[in-house]
Formats: C-alpha cells, structure tokens, sequence
C-alpha cells in the first residue's frame, strides 16, 4: 500500500502542471503494483482532485507477446540417416516424433564390388542434428557403413550419434590363449576414430552388449551408452495374465551374471552347459520349472541351438510354457 500511495502522490504533483482549460484528461498506465501483472490506467478529471484508477480487462500488449515468447520451443530436428538393413526400423522410428526427418544414401557399387556411395544433398544437413542407425550384421557391409560414419561429422553438422543395435564382435572380447585376436577390441578402436562434429564426440548408442567391461574399450573421443531391452521385457512380462507364474531361465552361468540383478522380480532358473564339439548338452542347474511359464534370457544368441537344448530341457522338467 505505500508503495501505491507514493505513485499516486507523484501523479497528483505532476497533474499541477496540466491546465484545466486546456486539458480535460490525462491518462498514464501503471505497469505493475508489487508483483502484480495487471493492467491499470489512471485518470485525471478537470476540475477535480480526485484521481481515478481503472483496471482494463485485457492484458497489454506487451504482456502477449511476453506470453507468446515464452512458449514452448520445439523439440529439435535429428536427420536419421540409415542402412539397407536398417531401413524399416527407421521409418517406424520416424513415424514416432515429428523431430525425426529421415535421410536417405545411395547405397552402391562399381563393378569390382567396392561401395560407390553418394549423401543426397549434403549441404542441407549443415548445422543439423545427426544420427546414423548402423547394423554390423556381416563383416561384409561393415567396411560401406564405416565409410559413411566417418564422413557425416565432416559435414559441419551439429552432433553426430551412431545407433548400433548389437555390437557384433561381443564373444570376442578376451583372450583365452596366446594367440587370441580380441576382435571386439578391434572394433571398439576402429569406432572411437570417427571424426569429431561440431557439437564434440561421437555418442555411440548399443544395446545389451555382451560384457560391460567393453565399455574400456573405447577410447576418449567417443562417448559410448550402453542401453538395455531388459526394462521393456520386464515391462511386458508384468502385464501378461499369468505373470505370477514367470520363471526367468538363463542357459549358463554367463547369462546369469549378466542379466539376474535386472530380474530380481522373477524367480530365477540357471542351467548350466557344457559342449562336445557341436552338441550341446544343457542340465538344470538350480530352480523349478514346474507348472511355471518361462522366458530364456540369454546374453548372446548366435545359431540359437543352446536356446532350442533349453526349452526341451525345461519342457521336460515340467514347465508349461
């Protein structure tokens, strides 16, 4: 209240200058009182002392454009670039978030057999948001999708994120004898040379890889996030009719270690195998498959034929599903 008083004694002071005859009305706005955002005018009436204060029912100008700049910004735009094998996930992608645009390659060859590739309109991509989704399937595409990872952070773009679904040389993380190549090594440093962009590193994003210590792997110029599919089983398992009666199996100690602290919810199984040449011969370990639904969880999966041993074995334990 004083300080209202005071700005309503400075216009009484001020309105001593204002000729009656000359002037029947003065108008000024008060911006604010305190913290509050309202509207007012005040009024100076000939003749008369009085000073009259009115509140106006719509907000001032500057309010709505204050209003305006304060509204949400748009989420930003990421260029999704992808492989021939990657190409149906990428549209379902895209079809999720209107920030995604996607980006096409030609993916080609000259008659000898190696890559002839061509990035559409590269200037366009300048400044933008960039990610790659890569699928290392076979040694045979990793050389023509290598060669696109190192040139779109020359592109001047903003940021570059490599998205590699599995890491394909998971198995070959250690040594066991002399002599070992530890091609996971190799891939890892292979990875951590793509050239910089203009946001810093690389983000490479996988998924479950096979040992977390692969994360050492890399060097300091890319930045890898190791994701996992595990919350979203989970997620399913629970809303199944039956999700009571889940047993989580895991087909050898490996699996156990990688996976069991994210299932705590569910009973756990462990096999254990053990392989004669190419036959594999899995036994229950510990746990009770009977009259219970379960769900292998294997750390990686190659021919699948430890997944088939498996579920015989566990079928013939007593599981129902």
């Amino acid at each position: 209240m004083a300080a209202i008083s005071a700005q309503l004694a400075s216009f009484k002071s001020f309105s001593s200058l204002l000729n009656d005859k000359e002037c029947s009305r003065f108008r000024c706005q008060i911006k604010s009182f305190g913290n509050q955002h309202s509207n007012w005018s005040v009024e100076f009436l000939s003749g008369k002392e009085s000073v009259h204060l009115i509140r106006n029912s719509s907000p001032p100008i500057s309010m709505a454009a204050s209003a305006a700049g304060s509204a949400v910004k748009p989420a930003k735009k990421v260029c999704l670039f992808y492989c021939a094998e990657t190409e149906v996930l990428a549209k379902r992608i895209a079809a999720e978030s209107d920030a995604i645009e996607l980006r096409s390659i030609n993916w080609r060859t000259f008659d000898d057999g190696f890559p002839n590739l061509f990035i559409p309109n590269a200037n366009g991509i300048r400044g933008q948001n960039v990610a790659f989704l890569a699928s290392f399937s076979s040694p045979a595409v990793i050389f023509e999708q290598l060669s696109v990872i190192y040139a779109l952070p020359k592109l001047f773009i903003s940021s570059f994120t490599l998205v590699l679904p599995f890491f394909p040389t998971g198995t070959s993380e250690r040594m066991e004898d002399e002599g070992d190549v530890a091609t996971a090594f190799t891939l890892a440093r292979i990875l951590s040379h793509i050239p910089t962009s203009r946001g810093g590193p690389t983000s490479l994003v996988t998924f479950d890889i096979h040992a977390l210590q692969e994360r050492f792997y890399f060097g300091d110029t890319i930045l890898p996030c190791f994701e996992s599919g595990i919350p979203l089983l989970k997620n399913r398992l629970q809303k199944l009719p039956d999700s009571d009666k889940i047993s989580i199996a895991f087909p050898d100690d490996g699996a156990w270690k990688r996976f069991h602290k994210q299932l705590q919810h569910f009973p756990t199984i462990v096999c254990n195998k053990v392989r004669i040449g190419d036959q594999r011969i899995v036994c229950i370990k510990e746990g009770d498959a009977t009259g219970r639904h379960v769900v292998i969880v294997d750390d990686l999966v190659q021919s699948g034929g430890t997944l088939i041993e498996c579920q015989k074995v566990l079928a013939a334990s007593g599981a129902t599903k």
